[in-house]
């Protein structure tokens, strides 16, 4: 008899261990053999823990489980999938997956994280065995023709980047993976790191030998200490069983990956100041150009990109771009991973093609807000993205649609809010996050945000409301054409959108509320 419980850090964080720990327990009180394995989590946050029992039809899923519950789901009949309260049925066939379509999370949950047979037997390593019958431009190609795009916010074509880094001279190249998940509301790199690690590995192997990169680097953030001990495993038994190392997979070809902890600063997810960091530095923006690709790390020239992009890289090679390239709208192809945050009923992440409505997800996927109150604020995009009200809901996602109505996808959070929340409060809020985690490194972001607070606390105590909302607009203007990076240059999205959509909360004082902060 066989039963998974998560590993991952959100399972973990309401009592998984304890689960598993009772799960074992009760088997041997009751005289029975059960195997207990370790998977990663399906991102249906609301039913963790999600205990799921091997019966003789298939994985049959139960959830949330406490360990209290874990007695009377023995006496039910837990192997044989049978009926109890906490029940949700086969796997696949749980609404929330089964409407789902997964590329990158394709073996997120399914798997064991750390055997490489489990990886090897769901089609892990496919993509890096035919990529070594490939030469370094045909990958590159192969990358350009699926319209895989940057995941980890600017959606950036990762075939130009991988050309321009390739098309450099030969010497030492890099390939860094950018798993510095700052953005409130999002957790997708985390999930996949604890839960399929080696699918990224395979991912900077593949780019390695597109680039001719032999040293690869995991930068993971520092509050992710789980994460950062998964990615450290699997590299050392990606190594051990000749995955990383002097000969990839037997062949003539050198690569290897160090796992970096992160230096606690938001900053350092964007890649210049997360370059500065890896070589030891403070993470301060670097000026551009030079772009990464021509002068990166060490000044090397070196492929950065986020964890998403990587680990879906192996099944373009695996699939064939053509297959990823079918999926999505517009110029954003293949699947778009959303993570549902905040006041919704069912968070959790969702990976579907792009093209569904920003409404559809909290609906269909979400199940509305958690307090039953009506939606009135969606944030998109981490703290620098817009808030869209409900008339916006209709949006696409895809990157060239939320551009279109002054908003951002970002990394796919998307944090909900009922009407009981104060946009002023959360327009603050945005101004106040850019001063805390500013670099220092350019005026208008060092100064601008701490100005903005200021302003934003006169408007809303109606002092000089005219000339401050005046003063503001041009703040923002500066912000958003004078900040070397995207800190200070994306603080005008949450805050002008706040005061676009929602203007008469800050036409008063601001209400005391608990929702005030994300």
């Amino acid at each position: 008899m066989i039963v998974y419980v998560p590993l991952d850090s959100a399972a973990r964080s309401v009592s998984a261990d304890d689960v598993a720990e009772e799960i074992v327990g009760e088997a041997r009180r009751r005289g029975l053999e059960v195997e207990l394995r370790r998977n990663g989590s399906r991102g249906a946050f609301w039913a963790e823990p999600l205990v799921e029992a091997v019966t003789p039809s298939g994985r049959v899923a139960y959830g949330p489980v406490e360990p209290g519950d874990v007695a009377g789901l023995f006496d039910a009949g837990l192997f044989d999938g049978a009926a109890h309260h906490l029940r949700l049925g086969p796997v696949d066939q749980i609404s929330y997956l089964a409407r789902q379509q997964r590329v990158t999370f394709q073996r997120c949950g399914i798997i064991e994280p750390h055997s490489v047979s489990d990886f090897a037997a769901h089609g892990g390593f496919v993509g890096l065995k035919r990529a070594l019958t490939m030469d370094p431009a045909a990958i590159v190609a192969a990358v350009t023709a699926s319209g895989l795009r940057g995941r980890g916010g600017a959606g950036f074509p990762t075939g130009i980047k991988w050309k321009t880094v390739l098309n450099e001279p030969e010497g030492q190249k890099y390939i860094v993976c950018n798993a510095d998940e700052g953005d409130g509301g999002t957790y997708a790199d985390r999930v996949l790191m604890e839960g399929d690690p080696f699918s990224l590995i395979e991912g900077m192997a593949i780019a390695g030998l597109a680039v001719g990169a032999t040293r690869g680097y995991v930068y993971v953030r520092s509050e992710y200490p789980a994460a950062f001990a998964s990615m450290a495993r699997a590299v050392s038994i990606a190594r051990e069983n000749g995955y990383l190392g002097e000969q990839v997979a037997g062949s003539g070809h050198a690569f290897d990956i160090d796992v970096r902890l992160g230096a606690g600063a938001y900053i350092c997810g964007e890649e210049t100041a997360l370059l500065e960091s890896l070589e030891g530095k403070r993470g301060v923006i670097r000026p551009r150009p030079p772009l990464p690709a021509v002068s990166g790390l060490f000044g090397r020239p070196t492929v950065v990109n986020n964890v998403l992009t990587l680990a879906t890289v192996p099944m373009i090679l695996a699939d064939g771009p053509e297959k990823h390239a079918e999926l999505g709208s517009g110029r954003s192809r293949g699947t778009a991973v959303i993570q549902l945050a905040g006041n919704v009923l069912r968070a959790g992440l969702v990976e579907v093609p792009f093209g569904i409505t920003l409404g559809q997800l909290i609906e269909d996927f979400g199940g509305g807000t958690a307090s039953g109150r009506p939606l009135r604020a969606v944030q998109v995009g981490g703290p620098l993205g817009a808030y869209f009200p409900e008339s916006l809901l209709d949006t696409a996602i895809d990157y060239e649609a939320f551009a279109e109505r002054g908003g951002l996808l970002g990394h796919g959070g998307v944090v909900v809010f009922d009407d009981t929340v104060d946009m002023a409060s959360q327009a603050r809020f945005a101004m106040e996050f850019c001063a805390v985690e500013s670099c220092g490194k350019c005026t208008p972001c060092r100064i601008g945000s701490t100005r903005g607070v200021e302003v934003i606390d006169r408007i809303v105590a109606g002092e000089d409301r005219a000339a401050n909302l005046e003063l503001l607009d041009d703040l923002l203007e500066v912000m958003r054409d004078g900040s070397l990076c995207g800190l200070g240059g994306l603080t005008p999205y949450p805050v002008g959108s706040a005061l676009r959509h929602f203007p008469e909360d800050f036409d008063r004082p601001p209400r005391v509320r608990e929702e005030t902060t994300p």
